[in-house]
């Protein structure tokens, strides 16, 4: 078989696999973009917003509504906050790569309805200093 013939499947299963950026993860959780999220957020109901940063990042703006469980706490116990573990848990941090991690620490932990949208710097809507 030439290169020729062997570039073209090569391209066609890139293709029919494609590339896009949401949808379920092979760790268990379903990332979505902010957009999305924000449509949950105005359609859903009986949902948490979980931010995965640091208590003192947390403190300095969140996301109204939202409860703070650090990334670096999650896995080393029961989790008290979210004691459905079927509940819808939107999971946000700074950037997007703690709550990647978190995310997947809490599927292993159980939690079959999450979802990881990324992290404040894309949120365009109110934020909220201090406590929640």
């Amino acid at each position: 078989m030439n290169k020729r013939r062997m570039i073209w499947p090569l391209f066609a299963a890139l293709f029919l696999t494609g590339c896009g950026e949401t949808g379920e993860t092979e760790q268990g959780y379903r990332q979505v973009s902010m957009e999305e999220a924000v449509s949950i957020m105005e359609e859903a109901e009986n949902y948490i917003i979980l931010d995965v940063r640091t208590e003192e990042e947390y403190q300095s703006g969140h996301i109204p509504g939202a409860i703070c469980i650090p990334n670096e706490t999650i896995g080393t116990g029961e989790i008290s906050q979210l004691p459905d573990k079927d509940q819808m848990i939107l999971v946000y941090c700074r950037s997007g790569n703690r709550s990647k991690q978190a995310a997947g620490k809490l599927q292993e932990l159980g939690y079959t309805n999450l979802v990881e949208f990324g992290g404040i710097l894309d949120w365009e809507g109110e934020t909220e200093k201090g406590e929640s």
